[in-house]
């Protein structure tokens, strides 16, 4: 399942995760800020296949030579595929988290959720009160 990322609207949660929702499925994955405050990641708990997760719960771990970070759901739904080529380059985490970094797909539960998070500006503001 590919999705061209820029084509469709992305939103940012307050702890640092992305969506960009394409029909009725969602791509999930940090923030450049993210990726650059947690440093070099070495591991990724993936979500499975299947998994349904609520807006705001645990989804992943982001494992770096720094620490070990929780990714929440920015959005609840159903796990349709992870992003499993991470697991033989981990550096692209690092250096291009907001598109070929992503960590899982999600069939959407309820797209009004979106309008809990921020879009680009709001968060690129909210980045300069940190």
């Amino acid at each position: 399942m590919s999705a061209d990322l820029t084509q469709h609207p992305t939103y940012y949660t307050k702890d640092h995760e992305w969506v960009t929702v394409h029909g009725d499925v969602a791509t999930i994955g940090i923030t450049k800020y993210a990726a650059e405050q947690l440093g070099d990641v070495v591991f990724i708990e993936f979500p499975s296949v299947g998994d349904t997760f609520q807006q705001g719960r645990n989804f992943a771990v982001v494992e770096s030579t720094k620490t070990a970070a929780d990714v929440y759901a920015p959005i609840s739904g159903e796990v349709v595929e992870v992003n499993s080529a991470l697991e033989d380059n981990w550096e692209t985490m690092d250096s291009d988290p907001e598109a070929a970094g992503w960590i899982a797909r999600v069939r959407v539960a309820n797209a009004d959720e979106t309008g809990d998070l921020m879009d680009r500006a709001a968060y690129d503001e909210f980045l300069k009160g940190l």
